[in-house]
């Protein structure tokens, strides 16, 4: 049992940083393709200095990583064990939504 809250300890701030919706956005954007902070800014409608906070908090997590690219800094998903799950609930999201039914 230990180990299993020691595995929720763990989680519990990703998952915090999952839950924001301004950073779920920048993540699902990243996934699609690696970008920048100004391509950041375009795809989410966030102002820069907003986008750049959050990004911090995806890195901080393990989430995205950066690299230097020029004058740019990239970000990109850090690992499949992210990207596939976040391109799951991006599909998830685009499906049309139907009200929940009970099996009563």
């Amino acid at each position: 049992m230990s180990d299993l809250l020691e595995q929720a300890r763990r989680l519990a701030p990703v998952m915090k940083a999952l839950a924001d919706e301004n950073r779920l956005a920048i993540l699902l954007a990243v996934a699609e393709r690696d970008r920048s902070v100004t391509e950041l800014t375009a795809a989410t409608g966030l102002s820069q200095t907003l986008v750049s906070h959050h990004l911090k908090s995806l890195r901080q997590n393990g989430l995205v990583t950066v690299t230097a690219r020029g004058r740019s800094n990239i970000y990109s998903v850090c690992c499949s064990a992210v990207a596939e799950p976040i391109e799951l609930l991006a599909a998830l999201a685009d499906r049309p939504t139907t009200p929940a039914t009970t099996g009563a």
